[in-house]
Order: structure tokens, then sequence, then C-alpha cells
């Protein structure tokens, strides 16, 4: 009786220490929702800083701009990284969330890109901008940016007074020059452009384009100069109530690194570009 008294006594402290331990483990773990390029790569650059201090990071992908939110705001991530301001503000008005930026680390410009249109083809100045079909995203704010990337080339010209700040859409366009502008759905885009007749064009996210592996092929870019890149810089998000977290306060000092900056910098040539000062 004894014995068999020691033996349940032994196993008992064994999950409890087994318990004990699972809860500290999921206590120090940082969960992220982020799109595979460049989000997630960004974030393994830091696995092992934040490791060095106690943190177990968990990065889970997404390929789409709707579920990260949702799980952000339903409690199954703590953080994501995929998005900007102007959609984040679009998506709480739209599914009555309450979701916060924390933290500006890389802005993409978008690319404008054709099916087989090459950039020597693009740059000439008989390059006929008239009578083409583009494909741009249909959610609102990204809508909105590439509508102001067609006016920037000379493809369309927009209703007087527009501003990037409001959010747009096809009707906004007063002068089309005959171009046929489609709305699509952001991730599909360079898929159907591949399908799409020889000519078409399309504005592609930064993200999709470096996904793709078409950046090299790209034959315009959003200006990055101005409010623009501080506008649509990528953020990190956190459901309102947790800006100043011991886990979001960790994941912050992790990316505003010298090494992230130095390695976004050094591995997207141009189609990524980082915000945030290292000091």
């Amino acid at each position: 009786m004894k014995k068999i008294f020691i033996v349940l006594l032994a196993v008992l402290l064994v999950l409890a220490t087994t318990f004990a331990f699972a809860g500290c483990d999921a206590s120090k773990t940082i969960t992220v929702g982020a799109s595979a390029t460049p989000h997630a790569e960004i974030l393994g650059i830091i696995k092992d800083k934040l490791a060095e201090d106690g943190w177990k990071l968990e990065i889970k992908v997404f390929d789409d701009y709707i579920t990260p939110n949702t799980a952000l705001d339903e409690g199954s991530l703590d953080a994501n990284y995929f998005q900007h301001t102007p959609y984040l503000e679009q998506f709480n008005s739209d599914y009555n969330t309450d979701l916060v930026g924390v933290g500006k680390i890389h802005y993409e410009p978008f690319g404008l890109y054709g099916k087989n249109v090459t950039a020597e083809q693009y740059k000439k100045a008989d390059f006929d901008k008239t009578g083409r079909t583009i494909l741009i995203p249909n959610d609102g704010s990204n809508l909105t940016r590439a509508l102001f990337v067609l006016q920037d080339e000379g493809f369309i010209t927009l209703r007087s007074g527009a501003s990037a700040t409001e959010t747009l859409s096809v009707q906004d366009i007063a002068d089309s020059n005959g171009n046929k502008v489609n709305t699509i759905d952001a991730p599909t885009i360079t898929a159907i452009l591949q399908e799409s007749d020889d000519g078409t064009l399309a504005v592609i996210n930064g993200n999709y384009a470096l996904q793709a592996g078409i950046t090299d092929t790209v034959l315009a870019l959003e200006n990055a100069e101005g409010d623009a890149a501080q506008l649509y810089a990528n953020i990190i998000a956190v459901k309102k109530g947790n800006e100043d977290t011991e886990k979001t306060r960790a994941l912050l000092s992790a990316l505003f690194s010298q090494e992230v900056y130095d390695y976004i910098n050094a591995t997207y040539g141009g189609s990524v570009l980082p915000v945030f000062t290292v000091e």
C-alpha cells in the first residue's frame, strides 16, 4: 500500500511539473500571424534574439488579408504583421473589430506589371497607355492606392479633389483614357495576369510580387517619396488593450534593430524598405 502511494505521488509530481512548464511555455510564447513574404521572413530574423531574452516566437502564415485580423480579434494571435494602417482602419469599420497598430516596420511600394510587356518597351515614349485592361486590388485602401499609381503613370485621371486618404472606387475615375480597370482580389492578381491577354497590366502589392518572384520585371514603382511610405507602412497590430504588454514590448524591441534594418535593405532590392530608425 505504501509503495502504491509513493508511485501515485511520483506520478502526480511529474504531472504537476509538466503542467507547470506548459503554462510557463505558453506565457512566454509570442504568436504572430503574418503573410509569407516578406513578413514571416522578417519575423524569422528575430527568433534567436527573442529566445535569448526567454521568448519563443511562433509564426503563423496566412495567405489572405481577412483571417489574420479575425484571429487576432478572437485571441488566437498575440499580434499580426501584414497590413498598413488604412487597411486596418477600414477592417475595423467593416468587421466591428478593435485592433490597433503599435509599430511601423516596412513599406512595400506598389508595382506596375504587364503580361509580356518589358520595362524597355514601357519606357519608350510611344508606349500606348490607352485601351488596356488593367487589374488592381479590390479592397478599399489598396484600391485607392492603385488608382493613384495609375494616375501617376498617365493611364487615368481621377476626379478633382480625390485624395489618397479617402477610400476611392473606380467610380472616382474621371477619365479612363479608354482603359478598362478591373478590381480583383489582391492575392489572385499575379495568377490572373499570367492568364490574361498580352499587354494586360496589373498593379500588384509588393508582398505578392515577391512571392511570385516577379519583382525584376516591374515596369514602374509607386513613388516612395513624401507621405506614402508612412501612410502605407506595414505595421505590427494588436488587439486594443494589448499595446503595452510584455509580449508587445519584446516583439517591437526585437524588430526595431540594426539586424532587421540591414536584412530588409540587403534582401529585397528596394521592393521592401524599412521605415523605422535605429538608435
